[in-house]
């Protein structure tokens, strides 16, 4: 079970299906990314008089019988007080008032039928081990021949005083596999019967990556 840190606001899990194309009233192209939202089932609730502090958990996704096989007795018996079969992903998040949910209930990409723009959490592609270049965007060496210096980093520290590379310094390494949010993405259309959300513009991952969902601020919303 993973905990979904950030500010006290519902979020619905997805699946990123891909990127497509809409068009508005004038004729102009919308880039646009599809989201697939299955029914999330309320699991537990938690409340600050006996748990501390207030949070709903949620299963979503479905699994396949071989996953049912192989998922583990206490997961099994977690779910089974809640009378629902296990999920792919279990998470938990804080509320503001988890009494507006009960154990059972499941929650639908409905819920984002009157709200115009929603932030959307995902895990950035990984690419693994990178230079300079891609990484950072750093603009190389000279390349005309000879040089010996196209894709390097350059110095990384200084000869005498205090002679040692500072932290924080950009250098080669793992990118990518990151959290990333972004804000503020306008709600295209609200397909309830299909369980899917269509937002204008990208978001993190790649395609069948898990995504969060929750209501933008109120400078988005109105």
């Amino acid at each position: 079970m993973t905990f979904i840190k950030g500010r006290k606001s519902f979020k619905l899990l997805g699946r990123k299906v891909g990127m497509t194309k809409m068009f508005d009233e004038t004729g102009g192209l919308i880039p646009c990314t599809v989201i697939r939202v299955e029914p999330n089932v309320v699991i537990q609730k938690k409340e600050k008089s006996s748990d501390g502090y207030d949070a709903v958990q949620i299963g979503a996704f479905s699994l396949s019988k071989s996953q049912k096989k192989n998922t583990a007795k206490p997961v099994v018996g977690h779910y089974a007080a809640a009378k629902q079969e296990p999920r792919k992903s279990l998470k938990e998040f804080h509320v503001e008032d988890p009494s507006q949910y009960e154990v059972g209930q499941e929650l639908t990409v409905g819920l984002f039928s009157e709200v115009t723009h929603v932030d959307v959490v995902g895990i950035s592609k990984g690419k693994g081990f990178q230079g300079v270049m891609k990484r950072h965007g750093f603009k190389g060496g000279r390349a005309s021949h000879g040089s010996g210096n196209h894709r390097e980093m350059g110095s990384t520290g200084m000869c005498s005083y205090p002679g040692r590379t500072f932290k924080r310094k950009k250098m080669p390494g793992h990118m990518g596999s990151d959290r990333k949010t972004v804000e503020g993405l306008q709600i295209v259309k609200c397909d309830e019967e299909r369980g899917l959300l269509i937002v204008k513009g990208a978001v993190p991952g790649a395609k069948g990556g898990e995504v969060y969902i929750r209501k933008a601020l109120k400078r988005y919303n109105g």
